[in-house]
């Protein structure tokens, strides 16, 4: 790609960049612990990941992290997998995230909206308070360190009190969302064993209600290690038998007492999108989560007290655990519970408007889908508190940073991140300090040496590679559950490139330094020797009109062909005309590349996705590799399973 410096969409102005926490860091990391006072973020990340012992104190310090007993080192081994971080310290991350009670008492913690929009705070004297009374239940229930305790529960103040509850008596945090049915849920919650489940009743999406009394009932009866079920009635309805109220747990005026645990004990479990098998269960720790959602939130972020933070997410997606670690550095947190578009596509900056949202995060594809259904966000409302509109999910388009910068403010913050649910966090993405260039990510971030590399381990610079991060990161899964040998832990990263982490994306490393994602490359397009991501091809064909989704994917025939079919579910009205797939491949020859125009262009009903979203490549490839459906893919994992015979009969019939 070129990497001749053009004219960034977004420069940061003096002031801010005097203002910003991470630049007040790196002149107190300078002062303190010997880092580069000048020369600004770059030479920043050079030192964070050439003195990671250093770098990694220093933000402990400059965060007040309140080590119960003191740690013998910072990296007792720094080998991965199975680098140990702080050994010897003992803290508490629900601790820690309740801090502000104790100067802001009567300020807001969280701003609840549901589909009225209409936002209901809770003051951080009652989050505290509810969080002490819920905790001292709990270990009235028998909940020890250690003892699972999972959630079935939409994005609402009681996912993050039961959160903080469990992690302050030392408990392990596992959760789904209420749109998951029994059988995906279950796919997670049988591996780990919870004794207590925290549920709803049902949860209001798109302006219905959806009863989910039943399935609480499956849970129930498939979760034989529970010792508790705590009734939630969102939809007003009465207990089950032998379930416990809500209210009744979390009525009592207690200060919460804080378990003191290891830096690395377990604080919850979240779960890979588990298409082709049962969802691995990742294991990240109290202290490696503190410590990095420190970081990423108040430094990359700029997140503080004086701020709210809006990311649209649901309690089954990582985003968000990384939602409620706002609260770690002070900031007012926004949970939204109900559909990203109801009752308007435009929906989302409503609420980013009424909750003077200062960070707004969303998905890629909801800034799309803004764009093509021809949403005004400043025109139509007061955004004037958001400095930053975040995406993640999938790489943000060019045209899509292009609608930000025209639709939102020419002087937004635009910050398109990467990482991932196995990190909890971004390898690259925010940095308040650096111009925002159309179709990048600002830079890798901190502490984190993110490499693009050949096959052969190869650093590469302005080509794409592997993604691969070269040191330890604090948040790495301490491991998985119920792999007792760590091997498929070592399997799913550090099979290629031993100790180093390959997380299976293909990147591009600028020269200026800044980040281009080009989609998995477990998936990638490889047609003649040269390979592509996927979201470069759906970035290309959805700028069409006519087109609502796509999924492309490269299969290798057994002649030693290669057929690479592109499916496109249309916009209402649209048709797959002569005419329509010239365009798409017009599109594609000119725009990226003449070897990657499909083979054929298919008419689909609907793209299946994982229940977190994500198109679902590689299962589609093996279907259509002959694959039978129970083998290609883990029925549980998958948003409508339905789409998937389309694709199962194509592979039949085709010849």
């Amino acid at each position: 790609m070129s990497t001749v410096n053009p004219q960034p969409l977004w420069q940061p102005t003096a002031e801010r960049i005097a203002e910003a926490r991470i630049t007040r860091f790196q002149a107190w990391a300078a002062e303190h612990h010997g880092a580069p006072a000048d020369g600004g973020y770059a030479v920043l990340h050079r030192w964070s990941v050439e003195e990671l012992e250093t770098f990694w104190q220093a933000v402990t310090e400059w965060f007040d992290v309140r080590f119960t007993t003191p740690y013998e080192r910072v990296l007792g081994d720094r080998s991965m997998p199975g680098a140990q971080w702080f050994p010897g310290a003992t803290l508490n991350y629900a601790e820690h995230a309740l801090r502000a009670a104790d100067s802001r008492a009567d300020e807001p913690a969280l701003l609840h909206v549901d589909e009225t929009h209409d936002p209901r705070p809770v003051t951080w004297a009652d989050l505290r308070r509810q969080v002490g009374s819920l905790a001292a239940e709990l270990r009235a229930l028998g909940v020890r360190p250690g003892d699972r305790v999972s959630g079935y529960l939409p994005n609402i103040p009681e996912a993050v009190v039961a959160l903080l509850a469990t992690a302050a008596v030392g408990g392990v945090w596992t959760s789904c969302a209420p749109d998951f049915g029994a059988r995906s849920v279950l796919d997670r919650f049988q591996q780990v064993e919870p004794v207590v489940l925290f549920t709803v009743d049902g949860y209001r999406y798109g302006g219905k209600e959806h009863d989910r009394r039943e399935i609480v009932a499956e849970l129930r009866r498939e979760l034989p290690t529970l010792r508790a079920v705590v009734h939630i009635p969102l939809l007003g309805t009465d207990a089950p038998d032998g379930a416990l109220e809500w209210s009744a747990l979390t009525a009592a005026d207690t200060a919460p007492v804080f378990e003191q645990v290891p830096f690395d004990h377990p604080l919850w479990v979240l779960y890979s999108s588990g298409t082709t098998g049962l969802p691995k269960a990742i294991v990240q720790s109290q202290g490696g989560i503190l410590v990095e959602h420190l970081k990423q939130l108040g430094l990359h972020c700029d997140l503080g007290p004086e701020d709210r933070f809006f990311w649209y997410t649901s309690t089954g997606w990582m985003m968000w655990n990384f939602l409620v670690s706002g609260l770690l550095t002070g900031t007012t947190v926004v949970l939204y519970d109900g559909s990203p578009g109801h009752p308007d596509t435009g929906a989302q900056w409503r609420i980013a408007e009424r909750t003077g949202a200062t960070l707004y995060g969303t998905s890629a594809a909801y800034v799309m889908a803004c764009r093509k259904a021809g949403v005004h966000p400043s025109r139509d409302h007061d955004l004037s508190a958001v400095k930053c509109v975040a995406t993640t999910g999938s790489p943000l388009p060019p045209d899509g940073f292009r609608w930000l910068h025209d639709e939102v403010r020419h002087d937004l913050w635009i910050a398109s991140v990467s990482g991932g649910t196995d990190v909890c966090s971004c390898f690259a993405g925010a940095v308040p300090t650096l111009p925002v260039h159309i179709g990048e990510l600002q830079a890798p971030c901190l502490g984190t040496d993110l490499q693009s590399w050949d096959p052969s381990g190869k650093p590469l610079t302005d080509e794409v590679g592997e993604l691969v991060v070269t040191n330890p990161m604090p948040s790495m899964p301490i491991h998985f559950w119920n792999d007792p040998d760590g091997s498929r832990y070592h399997d799913s990263y550090f099979d290629t490139y031993p100790g180093v982490w390959r997380h299976g994306d293909w990147i591009t490393l600028t020269s200026r330094g800044s980040v281009v994602i080009h989609g998995r490359s477990d998936s990638t397009l490889n047609r003649q020797g040269v390979r592509m991501g996927s979201a470069d091809i759906y970035e290309a064909v959805e700028r069409l009109p006519e087109i609502k989704e796509s999924l492309v994917v490269g299969i290798e025939q057994p002649d030693g062909g290669y057929w690479m079919p592109l499916f496109v579910h249309l916009a209402p009205g649209a048709t797959l005309d002569d005419d329509l797939t010239d365009r798409i491949r017009r599109t594609i020859r000119t725009q990226l590349s003449p070897r990657h125009v499909p083979d054929e262009i298919i008419e689909v009903p609907g793209i299946p996705h994982t229940l977190t979203g994500k198109r679902i490549e590689v299962p589609v490839k093996r279907l259509l590799q002959g694959t039978p459906l129970e083998k290609a893919v883990n029925p549980g994992s998958i948003d409508n399973l339905d789409l998937l015979a389309h694709y199962q009969e194509l592979a039949r019939t085709r010849p």
